[in-house]
Order: structure tokens, then sequence, then C-alpha cells
């Protein structure tokens, strides 16, 4: 077997668990596997950090760092268990971590409020969705730090902004998907149409058209009008009937890589492609081979979002008093994003497609390729 293909980021940001059930929780344990994942994700999330020269300061204060999370709950696979996942990997004796969980987008106000009275120091959002409670928040509680994953600053001190240029690395998954594809179709799908989700779908589909521009193509993207910025998206986080409906669409219409913008959501995808066998799967916002193991054999890479790094660093800057509002934007250049490994796809990966997703990335990152 070839050599495993690894794109900037590599396995760094894996995440995923199983859904959780209880709404708050300081130590998860919801079963075996749900401990040994975390485990996973918290050695390769803190060895991450390790490669970048991270070292946790000594300090006499004990530092609480409180996450608020979306309705996918800390197990989603994605961002709210990378961001988890972060968290504990700067847990120590002078720093301890928490998250609620909402329920309902009605819990986004009270679950912040809940945490800034308990006197955690930072609390951090996770999810577009709870930003604009996040932003009133830090103008109400101006002695709390804030930060919001996906989401921008406040304008205030005390609020940051920890964004992704997705739409970078997800460039180079619509580029293999286009060089991949034996039926000349691939697709994606998004779970609500904002930001967050649109800039992966848009990446991806501008990549596809690349490829046909290079190479004198005609690869069909389903899923997103880049012009019209709307396309397929669930309605929500958690419908896994509408997103296995969604899969099985696309495959009716001959697309044969899909790639499912909808944290969890994305196994109903990975299963009925293992089912069908008529389609591979892009995963998102983590490595889904370390994520989600039982679906390894359908993943052929996964556009990774450094969620977890970014949450450790802000953690850690509010333990030293270093908290700053400059918001952080996570690129291919500082490896904020980037493709994971292609495991068991790297033998049918072909050299040249290889070499050419490495000259697309090197490009990007320079800035010598706008997208």
């Amino acid at each position: 077997m070839a050599e495993t293909s690894r794109l900037s980021l590599g396995n760094a940001f894996p995440i995923g668990c199983a859904h959780a059930s209880p709404n708050v929780r300081t130590n998860p344990s919801g079963g075996n596997n749900l401990k040994k994942s975390t485990r996973l994700i918290a050695v390769a999330v803190a060895a991450s950090l390790s490669v970048l020269g991270v070292t946790a300061p000594a300090s006499a204060k004990t530092t609480k760092a409180c996450l608020a999370l979306d309705t996918g709950g800390v197990d989603d696979k994605s961002f709210n268990a990378s961001a988890w996942a972060g968290a504990q990997s700067v847990a120590n004796s002078s720093t301890t971590v928490k998250y609620l969980v909402a329920q309902s987008d009605a819990d986004y106000a009270p679950n912040i409020k809940k945490l800034v009275d308990e006197g955690c120091d930072i609390v951090i959002g996770v999810g577009f969705l709870i930003a604009g409670a996040l932003a009133d928040a830090a103008k109400k509680y101006p002695k709390t730090n804030f930060a919001i994953v996906d989401g921008g600053g406040a304008g205030t001190a005390n609020h940051k902004g920890l964004l992704f240029a997705t739409n970078q690395s997800s460039f180079l998954a619509g580029y293999l998907a286009a060089s991949y594809t034996k039926t000349g179709v691939v697709a994606t799908y998004g779970g609500m149409n904002f930001p967050a989700v649109s800039d992966f779908m848009d990446g991806f589909v501008k990549g596809v058209a690349h490829y046909n521009k290079v190479k004198k193509k005609n690869v069909t993207a389903l899923g997103w009008d880049p012009v019209k910025k709307d396309g397929t998206f669930v309605g929500n986080f958690s419908d896994q009937a509408k997103a296995l409906q969604i899969s099985k669409q696309f495959e009716l219409q001959k697309a044969d890589v899909i790639f499912p913008v909808a944290g969890g959501l994305g196994g109903a995808t990975a299963q009925n492609a293992m089912t069908s066998k008529q389609s591979v799967v892009i995963w998102v916002d983590s490595d889904g081979v370390i994520a989600a193991p039982q679906y390894k054999s359908v993943i052929i890479t996964s556009v990774l979002k450094g969620v977890g790094v970014s949450v450790a660093q802000v953690i850690r800057d509010t333990r030293s008093n270093k908290f700053s509002s400059t918001s952080y934007l996570g690129t291919l250049k500082n490896k904020g994003t980037g493709l994971a490994p292609f495991y068991d796809y790297d033998s049918k990966i072909s050299t040249a497609t290889k070499n050419e997703l490495k000259r697309i990335q090197l490009a990007i990152a320079a800035g010598s390729l706008k997208i």
C-alpha cells in the first residue's frame, strides 16, 4: 500500500462519540466506546499542541473554563465534540473544564447565564447558532471572558471570535472528489444555511469547478449553487431520516462522492454508502476515521476544522492573563484547517492527484490562488 498522504493537518483534530443525554457534565462517562473515543481525542489534541510547541504555564489561581454547546450534543463526532476534547486537553490542577448542552435554541441564553453565575472565567459558545446569545452576554458581563466557535467578535474587549477558512480545505476536497468520481457526479448538503456551513459547501463546489477548468472535464456538483448562495439543506442537525433521504436522492442522481456538512448527520450518509455501495463520503470538521471508525470503509478523507486547538488556546490565554479580543482565523497556512489522511483510499488516489493537491494547497496558502 502506498504511503499514507497527509495534507496540512493530518489527524490532529479527531473527534467523536455517541449522542449525549445529560444536560450537564464535568466528566462524561457514556460507556466504553465514549470513554475510549474521548481518551483518543484528548491524546490527539494534546499531541497537536505539543507539536506546536505549546506548554501550559503554572498558575496559582484555578481557572474555570466552560463550554456552552449547541443542540448537536457533546458526542456529535463534529465541532461540539472537538471543542470539548480541546478543553479537556488543557485541564489540570489549575484548570477545570465543564459544559452545558442545549436541548433547544431556547437554552442558549439561560445556559450561558448559568455558567457566568457559576463563576466561569471564560465561557466558550460552540456553534454559529449560539453566537447572538453569547454576544449579548459579553456586553452584560464585562468581567467574564467569552469566545465563540464559528462566529466573529462582538466588538467588546471580553469577546473573541474563533473562525475558520474552511472554504480553503473544502476546495481541496472538491478537487479530490472531482478527480475520484467514476460517474462524473459529486454532491454536498448542509445542516442549515449559514456561513459556518455554506463556506464548506461553497469551497467544495468551487474546487470541482477548478478541476473542470484545469482538466477540461465536466464533473457535476450537486447540492450548492455558488451564485444563488443556496442549496440542499436538512434544516437542522438532528434529522437522521432527512439526511438519509438526501443521500439516497443524490445516489439516484449518480453522485458517487458525497460531502455532508451537517455534524453528526454525516453518519446517516456514511451508513447509507456502506449499505448501497454506490458512494463514498468526505467527513466534516474532524477526522472521521478516528471520530467514527465504524464508517472507515467509506470515508475517503475529512475536511478538518481546528476547533479543539483554538478552544485549548483561548483557555490557555485566559489562564495566563493573555486573553485578547482579536479574532482567530484558522487557515491552510496556519494549519487551522486542512485535509485528513486518505487511509484505505490512499492507493486509489493517483500520485499525480496528490501532487496537484499539494500545489493547490501551497498556492492558496500563499495567496496566489484566490477562492
